[in-house]
């Protein structure tokens, strides 16, 4: 064995699976194949299809539960989405899962001229989203909601845990054309409950009030700004926290109404990069209404993501609790 590569880190399936809850954070496994197979019971129209990954994205809860209309299409992800759209004239409603990296960068054309040229009812469930996967670039869709967010017609969904991918499902069913959900899966943090959370797409949430700083956030990270807002009320911080958990169609009237109130930073954090994600989509919003704000992002860098540990991965990046706290303290300097 040569010396470099006895000096390469090795990864685990660990890297792979790893969980984003902290420890003994309150989780509840499977909320997407549950929450599925539950609403396929009164839905005759649902089926689930994937491409080899049903055990990887939870569709293997729905595939025991209704096995007649589950479908394994194989390693071939174009047709997955080709044969979705097929489904979807002849009146069913497919919901469709695969990893990020595939479904958006591998069957793109397919999504875009199959499903979303003519408004087909299919709902695409990606799980890995972000750095959520310590393998690397290969892996890791930190680009997926700049690319969906890019198709006419595509709602773009990023849930923040176990309680909003729940909720999410029947609402995606219920939509009327495309969807595009960022997917966690595996041992899902429950974050919302104390809320009296309910998910309706195309809205946000204020899930804290706060004078001094306005977190607006989605997905994961929204998990990140209740953990960074509850460090920083330590030090006498004041941090409003506004989920945005839909993507596209943004709910700007929401956004305007937080970020216009004077004397607050606003900082959008987002598990994606600087590219064509929420922190662009909010900076565009408030330069084109004239919103005159202190505005930064909380962003992945627009480069190819190391390999590793998600929490050394997270600390690196700067999408971490702890890294947030830090980044807002220097910016409130």
């Amino acid at each position: 064995m040569s010396q470099s590569t006895q000096n390469k880190p090795r990864l685990t399936t660990s890297a792979m699976i790893a969980s984003i809850a902290e420890e003994g954070q309150e989780t509840r496994a499977a909320p997407f194949g549950h929450a599925l197979a539950q609403l396929a019971n009164s839905r005759p129209d649902i089926v689930g299809m994937t491409a080899d990954l049903s055990k990887y994205t939870d569709l293997h809860i729905f595939a025991q539960a209704h096995p007649e209309r589950f479908f394994q299409m194989g390693m071939a992800e174009q047709l997955l989405m080709g044969a979705a759209g097929g489904m979807a004239k002849e009146g069913f409603t497919p919901f469709v899962t695969t990893y990020a990296v595939f479904a958006t960068r591998r069957a793109y054309d397919f999504i875009h001229q199959v499903i979303a040229e003519e408004h087909l009812n299919v709902k695409i469930c990606a799980a890995l989203p972000g750095l959520t996967t310590g393998y690397g670039p290969s892996h890791q869709a930190t680009e997926d909601i700049a690319i969906m967010r890019g198709i006419p017609g595509m709602m773009v969904i990023d849930p923040c845990d176990a309680v909003e991918i729940a909720q999410a499902v029947p609402a995606m069913a219920e939509h009327k054309g495309p969807v595009y959900m960022r997917l966690l899966r595996g041992k899902v943090p429950v974050v919302l409950e104390k809320y009296d959370y309910k998910f309706v797409p195309g809205k946000a949430h204020l899930l804290e009030d706060g004078r001094d700083v306005l977190i607006i956030s989605s997905g994961l990270m929204t998990m990140r700004a209740l953990e960074a807002a509850e460090k920083l009320r330590k030090d006498n911080v004041s941090v409003a926290v506004l989920h945005v958990p839909t993507i596209k169609p943004l709910d700007e009237k929401a956004i305007l109404e937080q970020a216009s109130k004077p004397g607050r930073l606003v900082i959008s954090a987002e598990n994606h990069t600087s590219v064509g994600g929420l922190s662009e989509a909010v900076a565009s919003l408030l330069m084109h209404k004239g919103v005159r704000a202190a505005f930064s992002a909380i962003t992945l860098p627009d480069a190819f993501l190391d390999a590793g540990a998600l929490p050394t991965l997270h600390d690196r990046y700067g999408i971490s609790s702890n890294a947030m706290v830090e980044t807002i303290k220097g910016k409130l300097k």
